[in-house]
């Protein structure tokens, strides 16, 4: 019996894909196989998540509950953002932890796993230029980083400190990893950066000219390529060219997440945002005019330090005008390591529980007559799913998720829909044409 890994990722995409190298370099080098099955595992991983205050709580109940259930001699190893900021806290406060690996230390894994109580948590650590070995949790889509950290400064972020500065990956590396998914089954290449569109501002090795529009293109060139999507580009670098490139070129799937965070320029100066609740609508509404079925999906916190009812307003302002397909919305929590923490009026719980039903309910109401107006319409959607009762699950360009009575021989594939019964979240079809692609 080989040795089995049982890893739980939490957050973000990229958290997803540092899992994914995880696990690859664990099979290639060290000969793990991935279980489902917590008590057969040898190696027990989580990947942990540190942007807001549930994760991190979360993550002593889970590794209590894995020391519970795992089998006598099998390690436990925390990963991730909540490892770079806590680091050897982590061990101090649950000793049976075996080892912490930081979000910028991952290939690093095949050595702390043979190093009892090892804490690697450099977040100066360049590893833009690792090859990592290959693993794909779907062979229908892959998710490809595009550079590593962050140089921002949001004042209620901790990426910067748990991830580093920001370093662009070459593109020469994103592109060969691209080609190579393609070229084994993935239609769909997924971009993945702190501020993918600030690709190109610093590269470990040498200078270089090149910027995230550039790579889009070279990606785009690669023929086995059909659809390119990314996340998250920042407000503040959506120039003309990249917004044209994005609207003009045919694989690249329209639909753009843009992180508002506040409508409130005050409170977006607070937040250290490097914009204006001007130039977002700007951005939003030229974005809108050159691709008229775009989704445009947010970010957005209410009961920031010091937002008003007046900043507030600023904020459903800009919802009401933009009219976002998708809002994930938080309240403000106060994570350590960051400016705002320790920002004066601090919003009480119960007003910024207000707001956020407040805007909660506002989306819900807009996202009905948004999805109503989808019935009838015909989408080529990308399959790459099994659902409950006999589904199948894919995505639209414009990234609507639509369902439609099948088998797995619809995944992999382009097929005509016609959306017979419209919803909130996703769309219910019928096909149309078997199979496109």
């Amino acid at each position: 019996m080989g040795k089995k890994l049982y890893i739980e990722t939490l957050g973000c995409a990229m958290n997803v894909r540092d899992s994914e190298h995880i696990i690859a370099e664990l099979k290639e080098k060290e000969q793990f196989e991935l279980t489902d099955d917590l008590s057969k595992a040898d190696l027990i991983l989580i990947n942990t998540c540190s942007v807001r205050e549930k994760p991190v709580h979360k993550l002593f109940s889970e590794i209590g509950y894995f020391n519970k259930k795992k089998k006598t001699g099998a390690k436990i190893g925390v990963c991730g953002c909540t490892a770079s900021h806590l680091g050897d806290e982590i061990i101090k406060k649950a000793p049976y932890v075996s080892f912490v690996l930081g979000a910028r230390n991952v290939s690093k894994i095949t050595e702390v796993i043979h190093k009892e109580k090892a804490v690697e948590v450099d977040i100066d650590y360049d590893e833009s230029t690792y090859a990592f070995s290959d693993f794909r949790s779907s062979p229908y889509k892959a998710f490809i980083n595009i550079s590593i950290g962050c140089d921002k400064k949001c004042t209620f972020c901790i990426v910067p400190n748990t991830r580093g500065e920001e370093i662009s990956i070459p593109p020469e590396l994103v592109v060969q990893e691209a080609r190579r998914a393609a070229q084994n089954g993935a239609k769909e290449i997924f971009l993945l950066g702190q501020n993918v569109n600030n690709y190109g501002r610093r590269f470990s090795d040498r200078d270089r000219k090149i910027d995230f529009t550039d790579l889009l293109k070279m990606v785009s060139e690669i023929g086995e390529v059909k659809r390119i999507r990314f996340t998250s580009p920042h407000p503040l670098h959506m120039d003309d060219k990249f917004l044209e490139e994005f609207a003009n070129n045919p694989k690249i799937c329209k639909s753009m997440h843009m992180p508002l965070q506040s409508g409130s320029t005050k409170v977006l100066r607070d937040m250290k945002r490097g914009y204006t609740k001007e130039w977002f609508l700007d951005r939003a509404m030229k974005l809108r005019s050159l691709v008229p079925d775009v989704h445009i999906s947010t970010d957005i916190i209410v009961g920031f330090p010091g937002e008003s009812e007046e900043d507030f307003a600023d904020t459903i302002d800009v919802v009401e005008q933009v009219k976002f397909e998708q809002i994930f919305s938080f309240k403000y929590s106060p994570r350590p390591l960051t400016p705002a923490q320790n920002y004066p009026n601090q919003v009480p719980d119960e007003i910024a529980s207000k707001r956020l039903s407040f805007l909660q309910d506002l989306h819900l109401s807009m996202l009905d007559a948004i999805s109503q107006k989808e019935m009838g319409k015909v989408y080529e959607v990308y399959f790459e799913e099994l659902k409950p009762g006999g589904y199948v699950a894919g995505r639209t360009d414009n990234n609507w998720i639509v369902k439609v009575k099948g088998s797995e021989e619809l995944l992999g594939r382009f097929v005509d829909v016609k959306i017979t019964k419209p919803g909130r979240l996703s769309l219910e079809g019928e096909v149309l044409v078997n199979e496109k692609v």
